[in-house]
Formats: C-alpha cells, sequence, structure tokens
C-alpha cells in the first residue's frame, strides 16, 4: 500500500476566492458523495483526508494558489514520522545523531526540518510521532531508535544527564527580545566564568561595552555563538553559525566550534557554506525530502563520504534517489584573451567615508564575464560596488566608461505590500525559462515581499536584478540565506544568463565554494576593517586565490570524486606542499 500524505499550505490556500473550495468540486472522490476535501471546521481552509485521497494529482494542478501538494512517500518510510505539525502539514522522519567528541553536520535543503530537528532536541517542539493532537511518550520516543547511537543520547536527556545549549538561526531577533550590552547578556547566561576567553577567541573584546541592538550582523551572530557556549552542557547546537560572517570570521568560528567536542561533549551544526561545513564537521546526517511538506534524516556518513552522497543524489544504503541530477563541479576553463572586450575600467579611486578610506588603482572588467569579490566585513567591498552603481561619488579618480548599471543590495527590502509577480513582471515577460523557472519563482506569485522568507527573497531580488536591462549587474551577497542547492542554482542561472546575454557580472559573497563554481576572475579586498581598504584585481582566479588565502593561512585542494574544493587540515602533508609551493588554490 502506497503511503500518501497532503499537504495545504494554509498561507496560500484561499477557498473564496478560487470558486468556494474549487479542489472540493474537483475531486473525484467527493463525487462519489465521500468527503475527501472538505472545509477545515476552525480555519475555513480546505483539509484533504489522506485515507481517502486515491493520489489522482487534479487538485494540485488545477489549485490557482498552487496550496494544495499530494505526495507519495518513499517506501523505505514504513516508521510513522517523529513529528508532525498538524492535519495536513509538515512531517518528519528520525533525528539526527549526536556523537560525544565528534562535530556531527546536519545537511539538506531549506524547509527540510533541520530546524525542527534541532527544537525537537532541545525539548522546544514535543514530538508526537505523526499523532498532532496528542503528545507522544518519551519513551515511544526512544524506542524508535533502538540499538542506534541516539538511543544513548535519548536516554541520556531523558534521565537528565545530558544539558543542551541552542545557539538558533534567527540572530537578528535577540535585540528585539533583550536591551543592553554585549557584556551585559553573556553575563546573564555565563555558567563557565570564561566571558574574557571565549571573547576573546571570537574577537568580541572591543565590542563588550557596546549596545546589542548597535552591532552589526556579523557582530551580532559571534555575540550569539559565545552565549550559547557560554552555558555548561555536553551538547551543543549551532543553527548556521557562519551567517553574516566573511571567510576569515567562518575559519575562525570553525576552529573554536571544532574545540568544543571531546569525550563528554557533542556538537551539532547546521550549515549552508559547503566549505566551512566540511571543515567544521567529522560526521554528517543527510536530509532529503520535499521543502516545506516532509523529511527524512539518513544514517551517520563521515563528512567526505557524506558531503559526495549529498551532491551525487543517490543514497545508497537507503536505494533513494533524492535529487534528479548530480552536482558536480566543472574545471573552470579561463576565457581566452583575444575573445575579451573592454566594458569599463577605474583609475586612481579613492574615497573617504567618515574613519574608513577606500583605494583602488587600476583595474578593467570585460564584457561577458564573472568576477568575483573576496574580503573581510568593513573593508570597503559594498561601498566599491556602490560607486560603480553610481550611488557613491568618488573623492578622486575616474570610472571610465559610464555604463548602465543594476544592483541587488546586500539588505533587502521587506516591508514592501508589493505581489511578487508584479515586482518580478520583467522576468516574467522576458526571461520565464532562464529565471523563473530554474529558480521555481512561480509558487511566490501571489505572495506579498513581506511576507516572503530570507531565502525567498534573496531569489526573487536576484531575479528582478538579473531581468533589468543594463551593461553591469553588482550582486551583493547572493548567497545569504540560500542552502546548497539553491546556491548552486543561483550559480547556473547567473552563469547562463552572462553566456546569453554577453553580460558582465560583479559577485560579493563570502562562501568561497559559490564564488569557485561561478567566477571567472577575481577581485581581492586588504586592508584593516573599519580603517582602510585597498582593491586589488581583478586577477585570473589561481593567482587571486592565492593572494586572497595566503591572508588565512589556509590551503584548498579539489576532492579527487566530486571536485569540489576542500580546505587542508593545518599542517598536513597537502598543506605543507602546497604552501611550500605557493599553490594555496588548485584549478
Amino acid at each position: 500500500m502506497v503511503k500518501r500524505i497532503a499537504i495545504i499550505h494554509h498561507d496560500k490556500c484561499h477557498p473564496t476566492e478560487c470558486g468556494n473550495y474549487l479542489c472540493a468540486k474537483l475531486c473525484p472522490v467527493n463525487r462519489t458523495d465521500k468527503e475527501c476535501i472538505t472545509p477545515h471546521p476552525i480555519s475555513n481552509k480546505a483539509r484533504i483526508d489522506e485515507l481517502l485521497c486515491t493520489g489522482c494529482g487534479i487538485c494540485p494542478k488545477r489549485c490557482p494558489f498552487q496550496a494544495i501538494e499530494i505526495i507519495n512517500l518513499p517506501e523505505a518510510l514504513n516508521k510513522p514520522p517523529i513529528h508532525r505539525y498538524g492535519e495536513n502539514q509538515f512531517e518528519l522522519f528520525s533525528l539526527p545523531s549526536p556523537i560525544l567528541n565528534k562535530v556531527t553536520g546536519l545537511l539538506g535543503r531549506n524547509g527540510i526540518g533541520k530546524s525542527t530537528a534541532f527544537n525537537i532536541l532541545t525539548g522546544t517542539i514535543k514530538p508526537n510521532l505523526g499523532d498532532y493532537q496528542n503528545q507522544a511518550d518519551f519513551k515511544e520516543i526512544i524506542a524508535q531508535f533502538k540499538g542506534t547511537e541516539l538511543q544513548t543520547i535519548l536516554n541520556k536527556i531523558k534521565d537528565q544527564q545530558l544539558t543542551l545549549s541552542y545557539k538558533p538561526q534567527q540572530v537578528d531577533l535577540i535585540p528585539k527580545k533583550f536591551q543592553g550590552t554585549v557584556e551585559q547578556l553573556l553575563k546573564k547566561v555565563d555558567q563557565k566564568g570564561k566571558i574574557k576567553e571565549i571573547a576573546k577567541e571570537l574577537e568580541l573584546t572591543l565590542i563588550l561595552n557596546s549596545l546589542i541592538t548597535e552591532i552589526s550582523g556579523g557582530e551580532l551572530q559571534r555575540v550569539a555563538i559565545a552565549a550559547a557556549t557560554l552555558k555548561e552542557a555536553n551538547l551543543y547546537l549551532y543553527d548556521e553559525p557562519s551567517s553574516y560572517l566573511d571567510i576569515k570570521q567562518r575559519i575562525n568560528v570553525s576552529k573554536f566550534i571544532r574545540s568544543l567536542a571531546n569525550e563528554e561533549t557533542a556538537v551539532m551544526v547546521v550549515e549552508h557554506d559547503l566549505i566551512v561545513f566540511d571543515y567544521m564537521t567529522d560526521l554528517i546526517n543527510i536530509m532529503y525530502g520535499q521543502p516545506a511538506c516532509y523529511g527524512v534524516v539518513s544514517g551517520l556518513k563521515s563528512t567526505r563520504e557524506g558531503i559526495n552522497t549529498f551532491l551525487s543524489g543517490y543514497l545508497k544504503e537507503e536505494n533513494i534517489r533524492f535529487r534528479s541530477y548530480p552536482i558536480k563541479f566543472e574545471k573552470v576553463q579561463s576565457k581566452q584573451k583575444e575573445q575579451l572586450i573592454p566594458l569599463t575600467s577605474w583609475e586612481n579611486i579613492s574615497k573617504k567615508l567618515g574613519q574608513f578610506k577606500l583605494q583602488a588603482e587600476t583595474g578593467e572588467l570585460y564584457k561577458n564575464e564573472i568576477v568575483g569579490i573576496l574580503g573581510e566585513n568593513g573593508i570597503g567591498k559594498t561601498s566599491f560596488i556602490k560607486i560603480l552603481a553610481g550611488l557613491i561619488k568618488p573623492d578622486e579618480g575616474n570610472i571610465n566608461q559610464q555604463i548602465k548599471v543594476a544592483y541587488k543590495p546586500q539588505y533587502l527590502e521587506t516591508e514592501s505590500d508589493q505581489i511578487v509577480a508584479d515586482f518580478l513582471k520583467q522576468a516574467i515577460q522576458n526571461y520565464s525559462n532562464q529565471l523563473i523557472n530554474p529558480l521555481e519563482l512561480d509558487k511566490l506569485f501571489t505572495k506579498k515581499l513581506s511576507q516572503l522568507s530570507g531565502g525567498e527573497l534573496q531569489k526573487v531580488s536576484i531575479a528582478h536584478c538579473l531581468s533589468q536591462e543594463a551593461d553591469l549587474f553588482l550582486l551583493d551577497e547572493p548567497s545569504a540565506y540560500l542552502d546548497v542547492e539553491q546556491r548552486l542554482s543561483i550559480s547556473k542561472v547567473i552563469k547562463n544568463l552572462t553566456e546569453e546575454r554577453d553580460l558582465t557580472v560583479l559577485v560579493v559573497d563570502h562562501d568561497l565554494m559559490f564564488l569557485d563554481y561561478l567566477s571567472d576572475r577575481l577581485i581581492v579586498f586588504q586592508g584593516t576593517p573599519a580603517k582602510s581598504g585597498f582593491l586589488r584585481g581583478p586577477f585570473p582566479m589561481e593567482e587571486g586565490m592565492n593572494l586572497f588565502l595566503s591572508g588565512l593561512n589556509i590551503s584548498l585542494r579539489r576532492d579527487s570524486t566530486s571536485r569540489r574544493p576542500r580546505i587542508n587540515k593545518l599542517g598536513s602533508v597537502k598543506d605543507r606542499e602546497q604552501k611550500r609551493d605557493n599553490r594555496l588554490y588548485y584549478s
């Protein structure tokens, strides 16, 4: 018997606007006088009886708001879910496995249940084993994992032998809940008496007296990591610890998180920067399923094997294909010099912004190329982008050949009540196959911009920018809020559109794999954050990466199976060899 779930997205279901429950009128089961689709007695949204549903597929296809999804679950899911949010709502199958003395990662798409799994482990969500009207007994939960490492962990949680500390995903909510200085916040949660030591390791010493409401996103992220770490715990959970951080801070935070695992302590992380995720973890659980519908946690794998399995899209042990195509990292081919046509250039640019000074000597951009921009936070990357966009005038120097520019800013508009379909009118009319379809934006057409999640808003903003008629496209941190698959999907969209329309694209980002996958050349920013920034380049990829990585004291190799970039273990034979030969990056 096929196990089937029916999902109703309540935010999209508008029964009175579709002709008074169009889905119910079209349902073949309803036409036999059975009540498969009926109005919910409280919400008045549609509801579907999953036992009566035949999976005919009529209602999801005909719903004008795309509010219905009918899913046949994999045969391997022969156990009840660990948790279901409610009737016709998301289901989570299994839980990830923390291991003492190890950092375990959780890898999967957005909306697949990673944060739900963390919330169950912390006790924020009480699991119900699929019976959403009743909370399950903890012994029943433990029985689901009999004979596994997770049974031991859950028994310790039940017997209060294991304490947990959780760094949530949405650190931007902290200033709304706490008023005061960074030090006051940390003192409130400190159980170890190590504020000064941890502040030094996470580079927070200079902002301890700053108000929480006045610090940057990157500083807020590190404060949240410090707050979680200052609690006495045996299991530390970090949800997206690299968000808002530059690559230097990401490497530092990775080392810090790795240092917490010992024989009495387990660490778990959710992370979408694949290079950092690889560097930070020992073991991983892959999560697959259908976003906003159901999620499944696979068995534990070593980090290298697990990431390569995730990229392949096929779980051999479970015989599950969760993606129809593998993700491959082809070697970047440098464009031939004779094919390069100059687009614009700059000479001796200088700009003073308060105490900060930005300088850029000479550089040139060509038609039909993607240039990545790397550098620490607060070093002038966004200011340079704004100079090219004409939003800031330089104090000295010239931009040669004025051109039409399209700009996607770092911080996105979240308050607008404009409908997505109206905002993307140009993209829908001219670039449906290039932008709308590959980014699956049609599902968002009826939503307001203010209703979108961070990832949805990011994709919409990128599509809006790339649909404009311009010569130069400036994308500031386009990977923020996106999962691994979405980042690689965005990369392909940008690459294809660049070739097709002969565009020039500048991309500022902190995800090294994203820029490695995307860029033809690199601009590198050097200097001192908040004091001075000096632009160098654009360089060919290998030269630019070598320059940038030399400032981080790391080297990159390519995985022999997937060809993805990986950070060498510090001091390893490979690391020493590459540093000796001054080849920190293998293209």
